[in-house]
């Protein structure tokens, strides 16, 4: 806006300046049409002048008009005025008179005189035109001036706003964005520092005290579930050793040591022997997860996995337990990297998934074991089986605790929630691709890399020990 003032003050100057150049040059103009009128005037023949001195009349009330607000040169138009009309009648004297001699004299001094007046006139008004020509173009260089420093004044304020925006706005945004991404991992105990009356400030206080009251029902749900892991662990742990004893007594009886036991007396006892297995397996799965939920993958043994042992030892235990007499084919690929891990572990979820299959396949179906490379990074290990499928709804689900797809029940429903959790400790996923009365296909990964990285600074630790 000020840009915008000045401009146009400038421009009303230089209009003004231009209009006096104009003013100018007509009045020369007029100036030299005067002269010129005089001089033809006195060129004409006596008597037959009339038509000139109309002309320098015209010529005289015209510059009267332009110089009326020239004080200096309506003075001198009117000297010019003065020696015209003394010269207009001498011109009329010598007309009348016989003797021509002094009058002409006379007249050719006054015309002299007259001539140089008007030329006075004209040499004053091209100093007057100098003078405002040099103003147009000073107000010219004035108006490029102003232009130029508004420019920079505007890109100056440009600069400095997109620094104070980017002080005000964009550091604050990126500040809180990385605060979220820690967040978003879980860490609620670091707050957004940043204190400011604008709404970005407001934001902020509004977002420190929602993850302030997230925090505060974190940890409360961290110390409930904490109680709650605490409990189910010692409960399992006190359950465990009064179960094995019953295993133990129960196995004596049925083997005779207590003396003599009857046919349906051994029915019983096995029922009581079958049962109070089931409830052994509860316990022990339950200890292995509160294992792996206090931090036990931490402390896997790391080594070589052999895909050929794990997978026949898997097989060869499912046929020795499973009443079916299950189909079992597996495939090992060709030129597999080598991955670390701890064997007994992911023998136990091939062994967890392959007795999944078994429960829902028939006997005369086969199921297909199968461990090949998976992308650059990973290898892939699946269990495909024919039986009934799972539900889309059931798919997300079925990898949390005490949850059990549709056909797949019967058990304690803590199977695929610890092979994730065996899984994940690996550092690997663990999935399932299922078509409803066409069979499912679990599968799980295990990265390369991490995990012989994982495995050297275990074997390292192991030497320097």
């Amino acid at each position: 806006m000020g840009q915008q003032c000045l401009n146009l003050w400038i421009a009303l100057l230089s209009q003004d300046a231009a209009d006096r150049v104009t003013r100018t040059l007509l009045v020369e103009r007029e100036a030299e049409r005067l002269l010129n009128a005089v001089i033809d005037e006195q060129r004409a023949s006596q008597g037959t002048y009339k038509k000139e001195e109309i002309a320098v009349r015209g010529s005289l009330n015209r510059l009267h008009w332009l110089l009326q607000n020239n004080s200096t040169q309506i003075k001198q138009l009117d000297r010019i005025k003065n020696i015209y009309n003394r010269w207009q009648s001498q011109l009329t004297q010598g007309t009348l008179s016989d003797s021509t001699s002094t009058n002409s004299l006379i007249e050719k001094n006054l015309f002299d005189s007259l001539r140089a007046q008007i030329r006075i006139l004209l040499m004053h008004e091209e100093l007057l035109m100098g003078e405002r020509k040099h103003r147009l173009q000073q107000l010219y260089y004035i108006n490029t001036a102003v232009n130029i420093v508004c420019t920079v004044v505007i890109v100056a304020g440009i600069t400095l706003n997109i620094r104070l925006l980017h002080q005000r706005v964009e550091v604050p945004l990126r500040q809180l964005i990385k605060v979220g991404e820690v967040w978003r991992k879980g860490q609620m105990d670091i707050r957004f520092d940043y204190s400011s009356p604008d709404e970005i400030g407001q934001l902020t206080e509004v977002l420190n005290e929602m993850v302030a009251q997230a925090r505060e029902r974190q940890q409360r749900i961290e110390v409930r579930n904490q109680q709650l892991e605490d409990m189910i662990s010692a409960l399992s742990h006190d359950l465990r050793t009064p179960l094995l004893a019953t295993r133990a007594t129960l196995d004596g009886m049925l083997k005779g040591a207590f003396g003599p036991v009857s046919c349906v007396w051994k029915e019983v006892f096995q029922e009581f022997r079958q049962a109070n297995e089931d409830l052994l397996k509860l316990v022990e799965a339950l200890l292995d997860v509160s294992r792996y939920e206090a931090g036990y993958g931490a402390r896997l043994n790391y080594e070589p996995l052999n895909w050929e042992r794990i997978f026949v030892k898997a097989i060869a235990q499912i046929q020795a337990t499973s009443k079916r007499e299950p189909t079992l084919v597996y495939k090992i690929s060709q030129s597999l990297p080598i991955v670390y891990g701890d064997e007994l572990e992911i023998r136990r979820v091939v062994q967890n998934l392959l007795d999944n299959a078994v429960r829902v396949s028939e006997p005369s179906k086969e199921i297909f074991l199968q461990v090949a490379s998976f992308g650059k990074t990973q290898v892939k290990i699946s269990v495909r089986d024919y039986g009934s499928g799972i539900a889309p709804q059931d798919k997300e689900r079925l990898f949390h605790r005490f949850i059990q797809g549709r056909g797949r029940r019967g058990k304690s429903g803590l199977g695929l929630y610890l092979c994730r959790q065996i899984v994940e400790a690996h550092g690997g996923k663990i999935g399932v691709e299922s078509t409803l009365k066409e069979g499912s296909t679990f599968w799980f990964t295990l990265p390369i890399a991490k995990i012989q990285a994982a495995s050297k600074y275990e074997k390292q630790i192991r030497e320097e020990e």
